[in-house]
């Protein structure tokens, strides 16, 4: 049955960002499917996804550790593997963003963006990679972009960068690793009602302007990920590879 080919049953993922936001939505997404899923907090606990996933039937583990920090990859694998003997998917989720117009940006703030949304995702990807390979089962890799993968934004130097990056990066580990049996996707959110979003949404200008763009007229929510996520997880996505796919309403298409 082609339906059985997006259950997840008897997978072990690791979704990072999994506190609030499309993170906790992605979490519960892959529980739903059958998954059993670590859930990572940068800053903040993700227990309430944690027990959101457990009060629905579901196997949850919290995590937490900061991705500003290069030693935070690897752990976060190794603890992930240690409570659970194994990982099929890694969801490069958690971001941060920082606004300043470019010739005031701090080096501070680009420091800190580059390594949380780009060089935390090449560790994550390359730890994760690297057991997967030895492992022999193949796996899924699902790194969060975004529309600035695409465009360059408006006084967010550092988080288009990163978001490039990012897309780049897709391609690179996909090229390498499909012999393997590994996917590495990427899913490009449009905008999406998030605490990212949280200065847009109160702009009444700019969010007037946003919401003329995206021919769905409306806002997305987490939610709205769901779907995309737990395709590129699954066996539904075997010969997909490198690709990064929009779930934007329109956005781009405009």
């Amino acid at each position: 049955m082609i339906l059985d080919r997006f259950k997840l049953e008897g997978r072990i993922a690791l979704v990072t960002g999994a506190s609030a936001g499309l993170g906790a939505a992605i979490a519960l997404a892959l529980a739903e499917a059958g998954a059993q899923v670590a859930c990572h907090g940068n800053t903040r606990s993700p227990a309430a996804t944690c027990e959101t996933i457990e009060r629905a039937g579901g196997i949850a583990y919290s995590l937490t550790g900061d991705l500003s920090k290069p030693e935070t990859a690897a752990a976060l694998i190794s603890q992930t593997l240690m409570r659970f003997g194994g990982l099929d998917i890694l969801i490069n989720n958690a971001g941060t963003i920082r606004r300043a117009p470019a010739v005031d940006y701090s080096e501070q703030d680009w420091a800190t963006v580059i390594e949380v949304n780009l060089s935390s995702v090449f560790r994550l990807s390359q730890s994760a990679g690297k057991q997967m390979i030895e492992a022999r089962r193949g796996g899924k890799i699902v790194n969060i972009a975004s529309l600035l993968s695409f465009q360059g934004g408006i006084t967010v130097p550092a988080y288009a960068a990163s978001k490039g990056g990012v897309a780049q990066l897709t391609k690179a580990l996909a090229n390498e690793w499909a012999r393997h049996g590994i996917n590495v996707n990427a899913i490009a959110p449009g905008y999406i009602r998030t605490t990212n979003t949280a200065a847009l949404q109160a702009d009444e200008v700019r969010n007037r302007q946003i919401l003329e763009r995206i021919p769905a007229g409306r806002w997305g929510e987490p939610e709205d990920l769901a779907g995309a996520a737990v395709f590129l997880s699954s066996a539904a996505s075997d010969y997909v590879h490198g690709h990064v796919l929009l779930v934007d309403g329109g956005w781009m298409g405009r």
